[in-house]
């Protein structure tokens, strides 16, 4: 059984986040995204806050982060979820522990809904989003190509009982 932590992502975790990120778009199911940002694009589009990394020892073995869908006021409070876990750490209570946390995040940061744009072949986050309180909104079908291929996203929510 492994032992983490959850921490506030820094700048110098950068690299490892991106490793993970450039795992996750190896699978051809976590992201319609084919590379992974720089550090200042990446930076500039994630809010401040609710940025995470899961820390084993010395190790990051996952990393969760807000970011905003919005720039209109009067969709402030909604915003996008990503996690993201190493292989070697998944099915180990990583994604849901940075989850949780991030839930909490941006509660304490005014964020009355979070979302997630799953694709559907991705069981395993989806039955994540549902275990930490999403819900299913629907299927946006053939909402976007990834190399070549049209694919659907599964649109999750989950709206915050503690911001009214």
């Amino acid at each position: 059984m492994s032992t983490f932590v959850i921490e506030a992502m820094k700048a110098n975790d950068w690299t490892a986040v991106r490793s993970i990120y450039l795992e996750g778009i190896a699978t051809g199911h976590a992201t319609f995204e084919t590379e992974a940002p720089s550090w200042e694009d990446w930076n500039a589009s994630h809010h401040q806050f609710g940025r995470l990394v899961a820390r084993e020892t010395d190790r990051v073995v996952g990393w969760a982060a807000l970011s905003p869908v919005s720039r209109r006021q009067v969709y402030s409070g909604v915003s996008e979820v990503s996690v993201y876990v190493t292989g070697d750490s998944r099915g180990k209570g990583v994604g849901r522990a940075l989850l949780n946390q991030l839930i909490s995040e941006s509660e304490q940061n005014g964020i009355w809904t979070l979302q997630a744009s799953v694709f559907p072949e991705n069981v395993a986050t989806i039955a994540l989003h549902r275990a930490c309180g999403f819900r299913e909104v629907g299927r946006r079908e053939r909402i976007g190509k990834l190399n070549g291929v049209w694919r659907d996203t599964i649109l999750l929510e989950r709206r915050s009982n503690q911001i009214k």
